[in-house]
């Protein structure tokens, strides 16, 4: 802000600029106050989570994703199986 305003007082279209980022820092921080610093909600809480892994109702794993082709290539990788067991 300061550097706009001492070397750039009349440049309106960086200002707005400036205005616009410091307003969506503003609100995407207090989102994340909102959700207690996640970055994501969560869809349901984590009791029903657990007692849904303990009963067997939901299984627990680990997402690996491909960093070159993220959009196409994923899978899951479920905690006690073999690694050959995937889904």
């Amino acid at each position: 802000q300061s550097y706009l305003d001492n070397f750039w007082p009349d440049l309106k279209a960086a200002h707005e600029l400036f205005d616009s980022i410091l307003q969506a820092r503003r609100e995407r921080e207090s989102e994340s106050q909102e959700n207690h610093g996640k970055e994501y909600p969560e869809h349901l809480p984590l009791e029903i989570l657990e007692a849904g892994i303990k009963s067997g109702r939901y299984l627990q794993g680990t997402l690996n994703v491909n960093k070159h082709r993220a959009q196409l290539e994923a899978f899951v990788r479920l905690q006690g199986f073999g690694s050959k067991d995937t889904g």
